[in-house]
């Protein structure tokens, strides 16, 4: 779920309807830093009606699939309100201490600040250290779809020699078509699973889901669960030394270890269990439909 819409669903308790679109952040418990230098966050700049100005902040996460290429989810790029976003992504480890300072504002921002703010973030230094550049969103024409398959995957095209100028990194791997189905649920039972993300960090069990700020790089173990058509089901339950996602990792990237030094991004987190304690559900990118999607933007093996 996006930072944005955690905050509605607290304000309309629609936790329910929320969730079957944007997902979640990596759990206090079991995370750990991540060195994984692909992984990134979605930074957006919209227009907040209730705030009357523009708000700058880090929303959901993703990864870079080749050198100009950042996969994340349709609903983090998509219904930002009444005037056009821009969206950002940056690579940096911790993009927070860059923008808290400008979320605890109650007043939006006018259009000359928030144009500061972003060329601060994007200059070659950065603001607060974070650097970050703008891109061009396109999302899949199919989304929203049914539950069985929403389409709810997204890609924002960065301009290469920026992105190459301020990170190192290697690009994920994607799947081959189907791998996920050929493979079974029995090896991918056996297989070590990761998931990647920026997002909030769930902090007690009150019934008002209270949670951490994120906004850093953190990545936890998982455990498979179930396979279906579009979709991968991933245990992050504390007690079995799991770890898991929760608000603000949507878009963010599942790794599946299938051995022999090949790691493959299997899946984007959509969506999960409202508390972020027991289930990850993640958006698989193998299957037909993703592929089709995917294939107008990066080459595919």
């Amino acid at each position: 779920m996006t930072v944005r819409r955690l905050a509605l669903a607290a304000a309309a308790a629609a936790t329910c309807a929320l969730l079957a679109s944007p997902a979640a952040a990596i759990n206090s418990y079991n995370a750990r830093p991540s060195d994984r230098a692909e992984v990134g966050t979605l930074i957006v700049q919209f227009w907040s009606d209730a705030r009357g100005g523009w708000r700058v902040d880090w929303v959901c996460s993703g990864a870079m699939l080749d050198a100009d290429t950042f996969l994340t989810a349709a609903h983090c790029v998509t219904d930002w309100g009444s005037k056009p976003p821009r969206f950002f992504v940056s690579l940096d480890a911790d993009v927070e201490p860059a923008l808290e300072p400008i979320r605890d504002d109650e007043d939006g921002l006018t259009d000359a600040e928030a144009a500061a703010v972003v060329a601060e973030l994007t200059s070659a230094a950065g603001r607060a250290g974070v650097r970050a550049v703008e891109g061009v969103e396109h999302h899949d024409p199919g989304y929203p779809g049914p539950a069985t398959d929403p389409h709810d995957i997204a890609v924002v095209e960065l301009p290469a020699g920026p992105v190459a100028a301020r990170w190192d990194f290697e690009p994920a791997e994607l799947p081959t078509a189907n791998e996920l189905t050929a493979l079974g649920s029995r090896v991918l039972d056996s297989r070590p699973w990761t998931v990647a993300g920026y997002g909030t960090q769930e902090a007690t069990r009150d019934p008002d889901r209270a949670h951490l700020a994120g906004g850093e790089r953190l990545e936890a173990t998982v455990d498979f669960n179930a396979l279906s058509a579009a979709w991968v089901r991933l245990a992050m339950n504390e007690s079995r030394g799991l770890g898991g996602a929760c608000y603000g990792d949507s878009g963010g990237p599942n790794y599946v270890d299938l051995g022999g030094g090949r790691e493959v991004l299997a899946a984007i987190t959509i969506t999960g269990d409202v508390p972020c304690y027991a289930t990850n559900v993640a958006y698989r990118t193998d299957t037909a439909n993703a592929r089709a999607f995917l294939g107008t933007h990066v080459a595919l093996s």
